[in-house]
């Protein structure tokens, strides 16, 4: 199996596991984006250097540690061993490791803190009295986000003995396209509108099938493979799973705004709903915006869904549950899916990959100026008194510069600019720089402060 990306974050590991030195690594992110065979693949690629990596179980201390001996015993080539505890066991590698060069990956880390008492503690003291001996590289691994943070904090007792943290995030779709390069760049947007930046998911997809075909394949036909992927995550973290429900379908209804959802949501209280949401951001499913323009002003706070597959999820599959009960896969496709994923959902999704483009190209100094801010831009229409938001806006030393998606079959005709441009300066915000993404091309000419970028630029 190929392994795509993670360029940056394989050779920050690498560095870590080729350091002679003892150290530790702490690398956590939401489930199913690609932790476990980032440090499988690093391993192999350290050359020389003895690996040890053990999944924890949601099980006792006795049988991890079981286990454990069990993986340590098939490292070393020895019979099996027997330790007492999981400090036994542990100790036992970094003793080994006062001779050679050994990396030791815990991975789901958080289900054995919750087993064994005083876990952390134990690995402090540990590093601690091996520290400037032992030539031993830990990394910790787990997808509880809030649990991992825990280990950075002051009062905790690994607090300063982490010497690389990375908290991996879902690629980005330029990235997410290595899955699937034989596509057109239609069909990457597509892909990317649901499957967006996770592995796992990428992986399923059949090179072969429609992307039509994949969607019933994978989502809605009857026990498909992802069809209860984003509830059962949401019960991973989420007791009162109602409220994450309720939430959901008001955000997927497109009320964005905190009192909105509050008022379309049902969930029970102004608390509840804000531990929910804050638990679906650190889950990566929901996103907090706040305008690059007045950043502080939490009336303009939006909160929108983050993360593809819950977004197709609720919008189609529990919206409709009924229907899809009783429909044959490719009929509710049809019925209900096809022209609202057309004109809606992948439109809304372009947005979002021109602007992961804007900050690929920024941070590859291809921006002149560069900018500092990307974001939405909340306006005040005085003349239809109004207000809104433009999604697509940078902020860079000479002002600010906007942007326009458009997902459509039709080319962008220079009328549209024209017009485009005249709203914006009707709201009052100035700019330097005009942008334009489009699907099908433009009937229009760009000059000194219009660029116009076609589909195909964003994959190049």
């Amino acid at each position: 199996m190929t392994f795509i990306g993670r360029t940056k974050e394989q050779e920050k590991l690498l560095a870590q596991l080729s350091s002679p030195t003892q150290n530790a690594a702490l690398l956590y992110g939401r489930r199913r984006v690609g932790k476990s065979e980032l440090i499988l693949h690093t391993m192999r690629q350290a050359s020389g250097i003895r690996s040890i990596y053990y999944e924890c179980r949601q099980t006792t201390a006795e049988n991890n540690t079981r286990n454990l001996s069990e993986v340590i015993a098939e490292a070393f080539d020895m019979p099996p061993l027997a330790f007492s505890d999981i400090e036994a066991a542990l100790r036992f590698v970094f003793d080994r490791a006062l001779s050679e060069k050994i990396a030791l990956a815990i991975d789901e880390y958080p289900y054995l803190r919750d087993v064994v008492k005083g876990m952390d503690s134990i690995l402090q003291v540990l590093l601690d009295e091996y520290r400037d001996r032992s030539h031993l590289s830990l990394i910790l691994c787990g997808s509880y986000v809030e649990v991992m943070k825990s280990l950075l904090e002051r009062d905790n007792p690994l607090y300063g003995r982490i010497d690389l943290k990375i908290n991996l995030q879902p690629m980005d779709y330029y990235e997410s396209a290595q899955f699937y390069p034989e596509r057109s760049c239609e069909d990457k947007v597509r892909l990317f509108s649901v499957f967006g930046g996770i592995p796992y998911y990428n992986r399923l997809i059949d090179k072969n099938a429609s992307v039509r075909e994949n969607l019933i394949h994978l989502i809605l036909e009857p026990d498909a493979r992802l069809e209860d992927e984003v509830p059962s995550y949401l019960l991973s973290e989420i007791s009162k799973i109602g409220n994450a429900h309720e939430t959901f379908s008001a955000l997927v209804d497109g009320h964005a705004r905190y009192r909105d959802i509050l008022a379309q949501s049902h969930v029970s209280s102004g608390a509840t709903l804000v531990n929910v949401l804050n638990r679906l951001i650190g889950m990566q499913l929901v996103q907090r915006r706040s305008p690059i323009n007045d950043p502080n002003n939490k009336k303009r706070t939006s909160y929108v869904i983050s993360d593809g597959l819950s977004k197709f999820y609720y919008r189609y599959v529990f919206r409709y549950l009924s229907q899809r009960s009783v429909l044959d896969p490719e009929v509710f496709y049809d019925r209900y899916v096809n022209d609202d994923f057309e004109t809606q959902f992948v439109p809304r999704a372009f947005e979002e990959v021109c602007r992961q483009y804007l900050v690929r190209q920024n941070r590859l100094g291809n921006s002149e100026p560069p900018f500092d801010l990307i974001g939405t831009y909340s306006y005040d229409d005085p003349v239809t008194r109004t207000n809104g938001e433009f999604d697509v806006v940078t902020k860079d030393p000479l002002g600010y510069s906007f942007y326009e998606a458009k997902f459509r079959t039709t080319p962008i005709t220079q009328r549209m600019i024209e017009d485009e441009i005249e709203q914006v300066q009707r709201t009052g915000l100035t700019c330097h720089r005009y942008g334009f993404f489009s699907r099908s091309g433009f009937e229009a000419q760009a000059d000194e402060r219009t660029a116009l970028i076609g589909l195909e630029e964003l994959y190049r």
